[in-house]
């Protein structure tokens, strides 16, 4: 199958390296001087956790250089970037096409779908800590890579398409979940990137801070189960103990692991700090569920000036 990616950051650049990595056919859709960099040298991958790194050659366009039909497209984008690649993926799919957001904003798919009538846009997540640190370059926190996508509450199901993705995912390296509940499996991802992204923030915190007992574990704790009680009331609990389930993802990071929130408001950049914090006071309010760490960490923000 034919894969295009678009966003070669952290999570996009990820996907795509291992599956070239493992004789995919994959294109890359970037920009800039980091898609100059894999053009000219590869793309290059830094285990923080060992050390280690390799550089594979890749396959890498703008996106008003490639025209040919993918069967796959994992669209590998910032929130606030979603509204400028539908004109592309009007152009380049039709309806076999599986188009998967992999955000960090719970209901992408959802909203996605709404403005693709007529193509085929699942729900997804992804569980990687990651993010470019020199053009050409990512560095990857942790080992953890898994891929969790699917359709949601009835939408149609294909299977076979489904099944092959997974397929090439696990030929590649990365833990495909092939999901039959995908709100809740989504949900389940944002109770991690969400309250990490904002206690961070809040805290002025990296992951060490998280890792031991203190004010700043804690303030995490209590906004993971913000979200559960979200789950809850949405009409799709959590399964397990999400506490316990991110402090152990949390555990396994570098200790100077941060996010890519606390990244590019550090920078100046626009940043998701709509659809991973303020967006769940919203929701709260919504649904008539207390969210009060999420209001206090809300307020502080709009304080610091962070839209």
């Amino acid at each position: 199958m034919k894969y295009y990616i678009i966003g070669a950051g952290g999570t996009g650049g990820a996907i795509g390296y291992y599956m070239t990595k493992a004789g995919k056919d994959v294109c890359l859709l970037a920009r800039g001087e980091h898609l100059k960099a894999m053009r000219r040298n590869g793309l290059t991958i830094r285990h923080l956790w060992d050390g280690a790194e390799e550089t594979v050659p890749v396959a890498a366009a703008e996106m008003d250089e490639v025209s040919e039909r993918p069967d796959v497209i994992f669209v590998c984008v910032k929130g606030y970037s979603v509204d400028s690649v539908l004109p592309f993926i009007r152009r380049v799919a039709d309806a076999q096409t599986v188009i998967i957001p992999i955000l960090n904003i719970f209901g992408t798919g959802k909203s996605m779908q709404a403005q693709l009538p007529g193509l085929y846009v699942l729900d997804g997540c992804i569980y990687v800590s990651a993010s470019r640190e020199a053009p050409g370059r990512l560095v990857q926190h942790g080992p953890i890579l898994r891929v969790v996508y699917g359709p949601r509450r009835g939408q149609e199901d294909r299977s076979g398409v489904l099944d092959a993705i997974a397929k090439d995912l696990q030929e590649s390296g990365i833990t495909p979940v092939y999901s039959h509940a995908i709100e809740r499996d989504a949900l389940e991802k944002f109770s991690y990137v969400s309250p990490i992204g904002a206690a961070g923030l809040y805290c002025h915190a990296v992951a060490r801070d998280f890792q031991k007992e203190g004010p700043e574990r804690e303030l995490f704790a209590d906004l993971i189960r913000e979200v559960s009680a979200l789950a809850d009331a949405m009409g799709c609990p959590f399964e397990q103990d999400y506490v316990k389930v991110n402090m152990q993802i949390l555990a396994n990071l570098s200790p100077d692991a941060d996010t890519s929130m606390q990244r590019d408001v550090a920078a100046g950049h626009a940043s998701e700090v709509d659809g991973l914090v303020y967006s769940v006071v919203r929701l709260g309010d919504e649904l008539g569920v207390p969210v009060p760490k999420y209001k206090m960490v809300a307020e502080e923000l709009k304080i610091r000036g962070l839209k």
